[in-house]
């Protein structure tokens, strides 16, 4: 008897239906063919030990299992499911009519429960993409799958669960997700905010800055200066997640099984600081069969890389194309994938190797040839992707023994939505340009006009300070975000001095 069930295989962040076609006839054997790993292989005693003990069997036949398409190869243990509800369905020892209506996917373990699996989500949109009824998954997955709208979600906790819903009619529990209010119950949940940095209101300044225009920044600072503090803080000033942008990042963290189980939709923006011993495949994503990376782990959100020149010059080279086309691609002899990677880079790094520059006070202090060779870890290239250089001092005591709290995060993040606001409406006729951060050449020359007192200002400060050439651009596009700020129209020089502040590892005496 044949019998067809079907279950998904996800690809980068999409789904692919696939087609288990199950045939029981006389012989002896168990074939599995189709392009499956060993996880997949595996899978026959998985499902025999499962059903010898919920009182089915294996038939002692000649079983041939085909997952179609043939050619694509299927990987993972979560198939275990389709394949032994294939297996019973064929054999005869359940009926299931309408089992053609239900993408099923799930781990089994040897007593018949099932263990979670990775990709629900954009499982379940493809099977509502495709018209199925409904999606039966182990019920650790359910609250992700069930975002999805219009679509039946049941998750069940044992595989006789699912047997009694197609042999006997037995009803299972429909997992149902108010996706609006889960959105919006967790929006203001945040126990960081800015209210408890003592002092730094200048750093705090440009922190404002990054936010309201995407920009991506570095801190040069000694230890203790609160440069990590700052950052960690920074996801609270962001402009709340659309629903769009939390559907999309919710699908990258689905595909390598970051949902929490009572955590159906993402939220917050994602906040990633990958330790430097990080490798190039684990920061941009890869691998024999790719998976995500910790850049688009961080899409819609913050990438964090502290202590900078000790991450190793390949691994900051690899982000060079993402940071500038916000996606990154990763190709095989097979198959070719890309996965979204538009975030925030905030980075920060001492000075010297010892901590202290050009510090008298300080006991520790390196020579103009340490200094050099350590910041000349940070290549030309890399440093021209980032907007905002800032120099961040220690905290004096009567400002750290100050108990008046400062703005909190609400009141900084009002500001930089507003500021958003004014962009998001500016470049309403662009395809992927959202905010100031992402603008090109033809861009800047349009919204980043200036008078010609503005102009003398900027040339004589890039004469003076011996800036270059690549500062230019970016002293415009953090000089607009300024503005938006203040909700100026035009750019005005009191725009243009500031911004020329945040160039300093652009200036004579830094990285040469």
């Amino acid at each position: 008897m044949l019998v067809k069930v079907y279950g998904s295989a996800v690809f980068g962040i999409e789904a692919t239906t696939i087609t288990v076609e199950v045939n029981v006839a006389k012989g002896i054997g168990y074939h599995l063919v189709g392009l499956p790993d060993n996880a997949i292989k595996e899978s026959s005693f998985r499902i025999e030990a499962a059903l010898q003990n919920t009182g089915y069997k294996l038939p002692g036949k000649k079983i041939t299992l085909n997952m179609a398409p043939a050619d694509l190869h299927k990987e993972g243990s979560a198939y275990d499911l389709t394949l032994a509800l294939g297996i019973l369905t064929a054999s005869g020892q359940i009926k299931a009519e309408n089992i053609e209506d239900y993408i099923i996917m799930g781990e089994l373990s040897l007593d018949g429960s099932l263990q979670p699996i990775k990709g629900a989500l954009p499982i379940a949109i493809k099977a509502k993409e495709e018209g199925f009824k409904g999606f039966i998954l182990p019920h650790q997955n359910a609250k992700e799958a069930a975002i999805v709208e219009d679509l039946e979600v049941y998750g069940i906790e044992h595989i006789t669960d699912v047997i009694d819903f197609f042999n006997f009619g037995k009803e299972l529990k429909r997992t149902i997700v108010d996706t609006q209010k889960e959105f919006n119950s967790t929006l203001e949940d945040n126990h960081l905010d800015f209210a408890d940095v003592k002092g730094q209101e200048s750093i705090k300044r440009c922190m404002e800055i990054a936010a309201a225009g995407g920009h991506n920044i570095i801190l040069i600072g000694p230890p203790g200066a609160g440069k990590t503090m700052i950052a960690k803080r920074l996801p609270t000033i962001l402009p709340p997640m659309t629903m769009d942008e939390a559907l999309e990042t919710t699908k990258i963290h689905s595909v390598v099984g970051k949902i929490k189980n009572d955590f159906g939709l993402m939220t917050r923006r994602p906040f990633r600081s990958p330790h430097h011993t990080i490798s190039d495949v684990a920061l941009v994503g890869g691998g024999t069969y790719p998976q995500p990376g910790e850049i688009s782990l961080s899409h819609n959100g913050i990438l964090f890389l502290d202590e900078l020149p000790e991450f190793k010059r390949s691994v900051l080279e690899v982000m060079r194309q993402p940071l500038e086309d916000r996606e990154v691609t990763i190709s095989r002899a097979r198959f070719t994938v890309t996965y979204p990677a538009s975030f925030m880079l905030v980075a920060s790094m001492n000075p010297s190797p010892s901590g202290y520059f050009n510090d008298p006070d300080s006991p520790r202090v390196s020579s103009p040839a340490e200094i050099q060779r350590y910041l000349g870890k940070i290549s030309g290239p890399l440093l021209d992707r980032i907007d905002i250089h800032i120099e961040v001092t220690p905290v004096p005591f009567d400002k750290l023994s100050d108990d008046r709290r400062g703005e909190p995060s609400t009141v900084i993040r009002d500001r930089v939505t507003k500021a958003r606001k004014i962009q998001t409406q500016r470049f309403k006729d662009f395809q992927n340009i959202h905010h100031n951060a992402q603008m090109g050449v033809k861009q800047i020359r349009a919204f980043c006009k200036l008078d010609e007192n503005s102009k003398t200002l900027l040339k004589t400060a890039m004469e003076r300070l011996k800036l270059s050439a690549r500062a230019y651009d970016r002293i415009l596009k953090v000089s607009r975000t300024i503005a938006d700020l203040e909700q100026k129209e035009n750019i005005e020089g009191s725009h243009i001095s500031e911004a020329i502040q945040y160039r300093s590892l652009d200036r004579e005496g830094w990285l040469g």
